[in-house]
């Protein structure tokens, strides 16, 4: 229970990054705060206290095995999530180096200003 509200806690601090910043970079700090969050509660979710990997080895009952293991599936999806994430972030952090160099600040509301 602690894991869950310590990543809520985390999901929190990414959205308060997100929303509450004017710097884009902080945004996009607070973005990948918010996606790492995410992939956490995926992982805390698909967790089963007692079981083990989901590695069949060879002879093993299908039964026990499916019994014993985890589900395999949010680990699948946390580690594409990763991925794509990873490239997202470069992408935006590439938007954000043009920015600068066009307006000269990461500041939005000046970047607003500067439009004309």
């Amino acid at each position: 229970m602690t894991f869950y509200a310590l990543t809520f806690a985390l999901l929190g601090v990414g959205l308060y990054g997100l929303l509450a910043k004017r710097n884009m970079l902080k945004k996009v700090l607070g973005l990948v705060i918010l996606e790492y969050a995410v992939n956490l509660l995926l992982v805390a979710v698909g967790y089963r206290a007692g079981r083990g990997a989901p590695i069949l080895q060879p002879g093993e009952d299908p039964a026990a095995f499916v019994a014993g293991s985890v589900d395999p599936l949010p680990q699948v999806l946390v580690l594409t999530s990763i991925v794509i994430g990873l490239g997202a972030t470069m992408l935006l952090m590439a938007m954000v180096l043009r920015l600068h160099q066009r307006y000269g600040t990461l500041d939005v509301d000046r970047m607003d200003r500067l439009k004309g």
